[in-house]
């Protein structure tokens, strides 16, 4: 089984970064930072005539890379009680290619998938990163892909999630979760 970990946000080493580093940590996973590539907002085209246009950006290069893993981690700071801006585009996309004939299999292929969500916020994320995990929820529900888990974290200024133990904790039975099904 192969991991990969999809990173929503921004900020070089954040906190977010920090606690899906500690999931990770001596696994072999591929990392895809969605910060470094351009995903364009989806043109919603599903009731035209002809469907889709083609959109010139690397959100298929993107797509290519998460649908060789068997395991998908979304790692997201908490915004506005949602995901990063970022992530929202990459998943908003999911629409158009299940409409894209390059794709014809993309919700079977990702209904084999187990995912995990790690994110983390600055205001009592365990309460108010419950709607960010239930948005997930219906995601994964949706195209079919297994809910594994998720941990929530407290962190605002750099490396504040080193703090919130019972984050951590999380994060190593992830881990040691992730960890048996790669061996």
């Amino acid at each position: 089984m192969t991991i990969g970990v999809i990173y929503g946000g921004t900020r070089v080493k954040g906190n977010t970064e920090t606690l899906t580093e500690r999931v990770i940590q001596d696994l072999p996973v591929e990392k895809i930072y969605l910060k470094d590539y351009e995903i364009k907002p989806i043109n919603d085209q599903r009731h035209v005539q002809g469907g889709f246009e083609e959109v010139n950006d690397d959100y298929n290069i993107i797509l290519n890379r998460v649908l060789s893993h068997d395991i998908l981690l979304f790692a997201t700071p908490i915004y506005w009680y949602s995901m990063s801006g970022t992530m929202k585009l990459f998943i908003d996309r999911w629409s158009q290619t299940l409409k894209d004939a390059n794709y014809p299999d993309f919700k079977d292929v990702m209904s084999s998938k187990k995912a995990y969500v790690i994110a983390v916020g600055g205001d009592s994320p365990l309460l108010k990163g419950l709607p960010l995990i239930e948005q997930f929820q219906y995601i994964f529900d949706f195209i079919g892909i297994s809910f594994e888990g998720y941990v929530l974290g407290q962190g605002n200024k750099p490396n504040a999630i080193l703090q919130d133990e019972q984050a951590l904790v999380i994060a190593e039975q992830i881990h040691r979760s992730l960890k048996q099904q790669v061996n």
